[in-house]
């Protein structure tokens, strides 16, 4: 090796003295198709071994003989090379080589980024107008699900805030251990926590939707382990978005429109019941409208991009229509829950990106940033005030009443259904409206040393603020005065970001990382007005607070922060062409919850041309967020047949206390990988990856504790009583789980006859499972079985077992020829297994009791119900069998600046099994949204039909 490096520095030497005095030389390189700068090409100094890759921008700089010459090289691209001959200023535009461009990924690397088949951890390369034109899907959570192997998300319904928070997940972990990150730069996440009515229970995330889809050019889901290289939140993986930039002047404009078309079940074909709410025929409504500008600015390239989106999509209702038992998809009336379906919700936004070089490019400004406001509204549960229909219940403390008792009626909120019996229920539907928004900025500087090496330097501030309200329901305890609108209150969370890099590329292929990170964070909870939460009732025979959804209250509201500092560093090394290493450490220190240090290590070999083997091992962590220390309310929920008050108490609650909660920490995980990239063939990629993921101490939501259980420790149990409440549950590192699984992604693109014939074939597939290893039972509430399952019940863990399906696989084929293509895809979602609430427990799965007992109704320990010929009890289990989805579309290009596409997405309207158990009909809608079904991955909507345009000026 001394050897080695003499004769190279003689080499360099001599090249410096026959050459004369060497230059700084900059310059940026562009895709000479598009315009757009490529990072991480291969700047080389044809006579020495040393050269540099150009950054995110496309710039470069490297010290250069005066008679030197330069060599661009970059994968999928025609090679160039460039005589310096005493320029200072070379730019260099590359032609896409005739095989098809190979995706360069920028995530999981800051050595400049690499062809996303010789990453050696896998990375999805996603483009959003590619994936997004041909599809119903208007929203990028929904399109995400749609393409990424083991991205998966499910539509809530009558779950508070989640109906309109979409939030995500990788490889079946929880939505908040997986980092989001926009240009590299890390986004913050929503003030909202998922509690009722969703999975991923006690997590909170990122809303994806909340980034205009129009300024996304491509998405990048790196699908491992990375929280050694981008800190906390990244146990799963971490998606990147890049948004457009442009050194042209152009104008794109991308507008749609999509409804849902579901006879079978949706309510407006049965209206003549008189039963629910119904919309039309057409329901679900959507109309999106994107607009994007690019242009450049400056002198040395820069360029600024201005995006924005408008998205208006109206309600869906959906009912089992059939009420005749007899037949074998009969179900009675949902009288819990009138009008079941999604939400509507308008949101508008825009984004900027602004890149702007100088000092002649050596040196660069940028930064990015938009705002998003979106507004739903929802229903909550059913209130029924008589309960003359037999499966349903009066509840006259939810209405507002007059002397003697009597219903003061409201038209316009309220509506008389008839009932088997004839005399007609009272009923009214709560609706729970959100308004939510969304503000980021991050700024930044880019530049080199004389030593050469490149530094960044940013800011990142992003804050979401997240209000409810309830509108036409009532405080019933205020009888006639009530209004019917509220202010409930809500939430907020900041984030502020500063980070400093720096990275050098060293001789023999070794580029190196250092750099630290600050990260203050603030969480809030505001209260609701007065009338949303007070009991004006000095019996307390009136229901507490708005219905639906009663305010926060003063004893919820906190401001609490805190700050972490971090220090990182990252190698990549080519050892030589065939094997790469990579490797990272990084050490934080929070100040509420103390220090943590994780590490990674990744290597890839080049076996043959064309096929690499990949792996990695790491240590992963999330800290506790200050959504889940500090969240605080009181809620109305609908349990096995039962309405009750509950309470979330925070972590820092002298009630949590009482419980015996430990206070949170963080999450570890430990993940390990191996796989395989194959290109036999210049038009055929496939990717193979097995991973494994051990994740300890999982924060959760637990389950309910109530106030009537004598049975409780005594000052558990005088704290309850104390709140006058029914339940109360807490945020606790109550699981531990590990992850096992496989992806596969085989990619063929061909193109022939003067490229007027195309043929894609994608095919991506995830199979996956989940084993619960153990339940951290705290020692108060060790001391029986019924405790140890409220704290986690058997129904909970099958929530976090069903977070992803077992197999999830999606096959995509798509014809073009010169101006119309046609294609198809086909999405399998594997079997789930879910339970009720039950209308009885079962505790005489641990000898101490009867089967049946009634006191475990709504509790999810060992769930039973009765069938309806005889009474015997049974579990109640919901078996959401394996089902395909069918999409069909066609576009046709007018021309070069104009593009139609149509379609329909389930196309063959197939729905997911209903959720009850056979032969206990009369048990139905005790699932998770008190519909037919619960929410899992493929949706219940049926049909969707659609139509774009898209735009180019």
């Amino acid at each position: 090796m001394i050897l080695k490096n003499l004769f190279l520095l003689t080499g360099i030497l001599l090249c410096n003295y026959v050459s004369g005095q060497n230059l700084p030389v900059t310059g940026k390189v562009t895709n000479a198709a598009t315009g757009q700068p490529l990072g991480g090409v291969t700047v080389r100094i044809r006579s020495a071994d040393k050269g540099t890759l150009t950054n995110n921008d496309g710039t470069y700089r490297l010290e250069v003989p005066s008679g030197g010459s330069l060599e661009f090289t970059a994968v999928g691209f025609n090679t160039v090379s460039a005589n310096v001959s005493g320029r200072t200023e070379i730019n260099i535009q590359l032609t896409p080589a005739a095989t098809e461009l190979s995706q360069i990924v920028l995530v999981g690397t800051r050595a400049g980024g690499r062809a996303k088949t010789e990453t050696p951890v896998p990375v999805d390369v996603i483009s959003v107008q590619q994936a997004g034109l041909p599809s119903a899907k208007m929203e990028l959570t929904s399109l995400l699900n749609a393409v990424a192997p083991s991205f998966n998300y499910n539509k809530q319904s009558g779950s508070d805030g989640a109906d309109q928070i979409e939030l995500a997940t990788l490889r079946g972990l929880g939505p908040d251990q997986t980092l989001v990150l926009i240009n590299g730069k890390r986004r913050h996440q929503t003030a909202f926590v998922s509690v009722f009515g969703t999975r991923g229970r006690g997590n909170s995330g990122t809303d994806l939707n909340a980034i205009p889809a129009s300024a996304i050019d491509r998405v990048e889901i790196l699908r491992d382990g990375a929280s050694a290289q981008y800190g906390s939140d990244a146990i799963a993986g971490v998606i990147n978005i890049i948004l457009k930039t442009s050194t042209v002047k152009q104008l794109t404009v991308d507008a749609g429109y999509a409804a849902y078309y579901d006879p079978k079940y949706n309510t407006w074909f049965k209206r003549d019941l008189r039963q629910y709410t119904t919309g039309h025929a057409l329901d679900g409504n959507t109309a999106t409208l994107g607009v994007s500008y690019g242009a450049p600015i400056g002198k040395h390239g820069g360029s600024l991009t201005v995006s924005g989106n408008f998205l208006r999509q109206g309600k869906t209702f959906r009912q089992v229509l059939d009420t005749n038992l007899n037949n074998t998809n009969g179900l009675p009336i949902n009288t819990g829950r009138r009008a079941h379906g999604d939400g509507s919700v308008t949101s508008g936004g825009g984004m900027f990106n602004l890149k702007l070089p100088f000092d002649k490019g050596v040196s660069s400004f940028y930064a990015f940033g938009g705002y998003n406001y979106k507004s739903s509204d929802a229903y909550a549960y059913t209130r029924t005030f008589h309960g003359f229909n037999p499966l349903s219940s009066g509840h006259t403390d939810r209405f507002p009443t007059g002397p003697g008792g009597s219903l003061l009626f409201y038209p316009g909120i309220m509506e008389s259904i008839p009932t088997p019996g004839g005399a007609a229920d009272t009923i009214f539907n709560p609706h729970i409206q959100t308004h939510i928004q969304d503000m980021s900025l991050t700024t930044g500087v880019k530049s080199v040393t004389d030593s050469d090496w490149e530094w960044d330097f940013s800011n990142t501030v992003g804050k979401n603020n997240f209000r409810f309200f309830g509108d036409k329901t009532f405080n019933a305890s205020l009888g006639s005065n009530t209004p019917t609108h509220f202010e409930d209150g809500g939430f907020s969370f900041l984030q502020n970001t500063t980070s400093l890099t720096f990275s050098k590329h060293l001789l023999h292929g070794l580029n190196l990382a250092i750099g630290g990170e600050y990260r203050y964070e603030q969480y809030r909870i505001y209260a609701g007005e007065e009338a949303s939460y007070t009991n004006y009732d000095p019996t307390f025979n009136k229901a507490t607070g708005a219905q639906g959804f009663p305010g926060y209250r003063p004893t919820d509201v906190v401001k609490a922060d805190r700050s972490n500092i971090a220090a990182f560093a990252d190698a990549e090394w080519d050892v030589n062409e065939k094997f790469l290493l990579g490797g990272a450490v990084r050490l934080e220190n929070y100040n509420d919850f103390g220090f943590t240090s994780n590490y990674k290590l990744a290597a890839r070999y080049k076996a043959a041309r064309g096929f690499n083997i990949r792996g990695s091992v790491s240590t992963g962590y999330r800290a506790p967020s200050l959504q889940q220390i500090n969240y605080s309310s009181q809620f109305t929920n609908v349990q096995g047949g039962r309405i009750t008050e509950v309470k979330i108490a925070p972590n820092n609650s002298p009630i949590t206390k009482a419980a015996g909660i430990p206070e949170l920490k963080q999450e570890k995980s430990l993940n390990a990988s191996l796989g395989f990239s194959l290109k036999p063939i210049a038009t055929l990629t496939i990717t193979v990856d097995g991973y494994l993921v051990k994740v300890k101490d999982r924060i959760v939501l637990s389950g309910q504790f109530n106030a009537s259980d004598a049975t409780l420790d005594k000052e558990f149990q005088d704290a309850l009583k104390a709140l006058h409440i029914d339940n109360a549950q807490f945020f606790a590192n109550a699981v531990n789980t590990t992850n096992y699984g496989l992806d596969l992604v085989v990619d063929y693109n061909k193109r022939w006859m003067q490229k007027d014939h195309r043929l894609r074939i994608l095919f991506t597939g995830n199979i996956q499972h989940m084993n619960i290893d153990k339940i951290n039972v705290p020692d108060k509430l060790n001391d029986s079985y019924l405790h140890r399952g409220e704290f986690f019940s058997e129904r909970e863990q099958h929530f976090v077992l069903a977070s992803a399906p077992p197999v999830k696989l999606n096959f995509n084929i798509e014809y073009g020829i010169k101006k119309v293509s046609v294609g198809a895809r086909v999405t399998y979602f594997g079997k789930i297994v879910l339970l009720g609430y039950g209308f009885a427990g079962d505790p005489a799965k641990e000898g101490t009791g009867l089967p049946g007992d009634p006191n475990l109704a709504g509790t999810g320990i060992s769930p039973l119900v009765a069938l309806d010929k005889d009474g015997t009890l049974v579990s109640e289990q919901f078996n959401y069998n394996g089902k395909a989805v069918t999409d069909l579309y066609a576009s046709y290009r007018f021309s070069d600046r104009f593009t139609w596409f149509l379609g329909a997405d389930n196309i063959f309207n197939v729905h997911p099994d209903l959720g009850y158990v056979p032969g206990a009909k009369l048990s139905a809608y005790d699932g998770e949204t008190g519909g037919p079904w619960d929410a899992v991955q493929m949706g219940f909507n049926g049909t969707r039909l659609f139509t774009k345009i898209a735009m180019k000026f």
